[in-house]
């Protein structure tokens, strides 16, 4: 990759966007440097769109928006810094892989050579160095995902935006991928993944966009953001020995609002907290006081899909 982009890689400030009297996007103020980032919200919530307008597909009704500093609407040259991987495929089927992505490489101003170089180097990365010579019409649908892939990334963009990339990838493939995009942003890059899958997701980055009926519902770190909740208290699941002298102790510290023990679970003890990093620290030591062990603690409310669901039941 060139030298990395100084200031905000993309940006969104007052965009509304318009389809016919369908308000898809509605005033979102968004800034995204490098790293990872999860863009999501359920379906015909603005998320594509976003991409759409992001890559210089479409012009806002209102506001603007910027990728690397500039318009790429109206600048197009700064596309050649964006790598897309679009949710609908749209191939020349009697083209190999390999071709493919060659072509889409050169037409990013690449010379011959290097262009073939950068495109075997992308088929690789993205495990087709064995495939990458089928036809496209004769690849399975997993393999032509992880083409789509190769041609986003072949030409060393600095931003790279992926909508649904694990559609279709058999489960060591999506493995690979996710590790695939994860290093993409380790190398600095910019890089926006829209997904329904919310553990892969987690997989991938902890920095999370939120869109809900057009409109930017959160932005920043899922625990960072789950903190924020205060009128949603976290659930510990605890499994020790002596569940009940453990409840009864634990409900004389001031951050345990409640402890329930839940007879023949794996986890026999439930506390409910609005602190969760404290809890994480403390408890275990209480229970080491009482001569126990603490083998077993987990939050099912500290995840993404629980913040997920949160946000989305919110009008």
């Amino acid at each position: 990759m060139s030298a990395p982009h100084k200031g905000p890689m993309l940006e969104a400030h007052g965009v509304s966007k318009m389809y016919g009297q369908v308000r898809a996007l509605n005033e979102i103020d968004l800034v995204i440097g490098p790293g990872v980032t999860g863009l999501l919200g359920p379906n015909g919530s603005g998320k594509s769109t976003l991409l759409k307008l992001f890559a210089g597909q479409l012009l806002p009704d209102t506001g603007h928006v910027k990728l690397l500093g500039a318009d790429p609407f109206h600048e197009p040259r700064v596309l050649r810094g964006l790598g897309l991987c679009p949710e609908q495929d749209k191939f020349y089927e009697d083209m190999s892989g390999h071709d493919f992505v060659g072509a889409l490489t050169r037409l990013h101003g690449l010379p011959k050579d290097e262009a073939e170089q950068k495109t075997y180097a992308a088929m690789k990365r993205v495990g087709m160095e064995r495939y990458g010579f089928k036809k496209m019409r004769e690849m399975s649908r997993g393999m032509r995902q992880r083409t789509k892939i190769a041609q986003a990334i072949a030409h060393d963009p600095p931003v790279v935006l992926l909508d649904e990339p694990l559609t279709g990838a058999d489960p060591v493939a999506r493995a690979d991928l996710i590790a695939l995009i994860r290093s993409l942003g380790e190398e600095g890059r910019c890089v926006v993944v829209s997904s329904h899958v919310l553990h892969e997701v987690e997989a991938m980055t902890h920095d999370v966009v939120f869109i809900r009926y057009g409109r930017l519902r959160a932005h920043g770190d899922i625990l960072r953001l789950r903190t924020l909740l205060d009128d949603r208290p976290y659930r510990i699941l605890l499994d020790v020995d002596r569940p009940r002298a453990v409840a009864a102790r634990l409900m004389g510290l001031p951050f345990v609002q409640a402890a329930q023990v839940l007879e023949g679970d794996a986890h026999p003890l439930e506390i409910t907290t609005t602190d969760l990093d404290t809890a994480g620290r403390e408890i275990p030591q209480v229970v080491s006081e009482m001569g126990g062990v603490v083998r077993g603690f987990t939050s099912p409310d500290a995840d993404l899909e629980s913040l997920y669901r949160y946000l989305i039941s919110r009008r």
